[in-house]
């Protein structure tokens, strides 16, 4: 096994070996996501929760402009770090909610209504999104 194909996962269990790299979707696998059109789409979203999502991403683009005049301004380290974990803690609420619908409508209806292989691959994909978001 080459090295290249070989990844390591940081978990809060520790790092998590992988044997090879998680298969791609191919270009024709089934998803609900859309996988095998050009733009990828999500096959259901909530228009509240879309909303919810929208404002919350504004709110972190404001929080990071405050950020960037914290930092022009020569503010203290320890207050501008307070507002980094903030920030960091939003962007960890809007991944949730993004896992959360992709769960709900995209993964499920790949496994249910896809072939063995198809679900096999949503099984790599949620993984991989799992082991990336655990960071």
């Amino acid at each position: 096994m080459a090295l290249s194909h070989a990844l390591c996962y940081y978990t809060p269990w520790g790092y998590l070996r992988m044997a090879t790299r998680p298969p791609r979707l191919a270009a024709s696998a089934f998803c609900g996501c859309a996988a095998h059109s050009p733009k990828r789409k999500a096959l259901g979203v909530d228009p509240q929760i879309k909303s919810a999502n929208l404002k919350r991403l504004r709110r972190i683009e404001g929080q990071v402009r405050g950020l960037e005049r914290m930092v022009a301004g020569d503010r203290y380290c320890a207050d501008i770090l307070v507002q980094i974990s903030s920030v960091q803690e939003a962007l960890r609420a809007v991944g949730r909610a993004l896992m959360r619908n992709h769960l709900r409508h995209c993964a499920t209806q790949a496994i249910r209504q896809g072939s063995p292989a198809d679900a096999e691959s949503m099984y790599d994909e949620l993984l991989n999104l799992i082991y990336t978001h655990a960071r």
